[in-house]
């Protein structure tokens, strides 16, 4: 039960299978959070949605956003399939060790299954982070599962 990633950097990092899936498994944590689905139901990925006043709603715009990069991208994500959304809710926290931690995570990813966009990310100086969020400094999130990259 550890293939839910609900990324905190931007989903303009992603390569297409990365944003693919990231769509997947938003609207599979939508589900979970509206308390239709019988697994994940504990996964660590939903906790910071979970701490919000509105699980639902944050999930939601979570996937807006998501959606706007897909259709940046010319991808034809179904937008009606987000339950409801609000682009200026308050931003989430999330902390500069948990940003710096996903990003060397995607570059491990990238560097197997799409090395161009691997050399092109890989001096990011400042990483940016999904517009739901905002940083904070900070450590790694006590809900990640973290594992050591080469």
């Amino acid at each position: 039960m550890s293939g839910l990633r609900l990324w905190s950097i931007s989903p303009s990092y992603l390569d297409a299978r990365g944003l693919l899936a990231l769509w997947r498994e938003a609207l599979l944590a939508q589900k979970i959070l509206m308390g239709l689905t019988r697994g994940y139901t504990r996964h660590p990925q939903l906790e910071r949605f979970r701490r919000t006043s509105n699980p639902v709603l944050y999930i939601g715009t979570y996937l807006y956003y998501v959606y706007l990069e897909g259709r940046r991208r010319g991808y034809d994500f179904n937008v009606s399939k987000i339950v409801r959304y609000d682009p200026g809710l308050p931003r989430v926290p999330v902390t500069s060790g948990q940003v710096r931690y996903e990003f060397q995570h995607l570059l491990g990813k990238l560097r197997a299954r799409d090395p161009a966009r691997y050399e092109a990310l890989k001096g990011e100086a400042e990483v940016k982070v999904h517009p739901l969020f905002y940083v904070v400094e900070g450590d790694v999130e006590p809900w990640e599962r973290v594992k050591v990259f080469s």
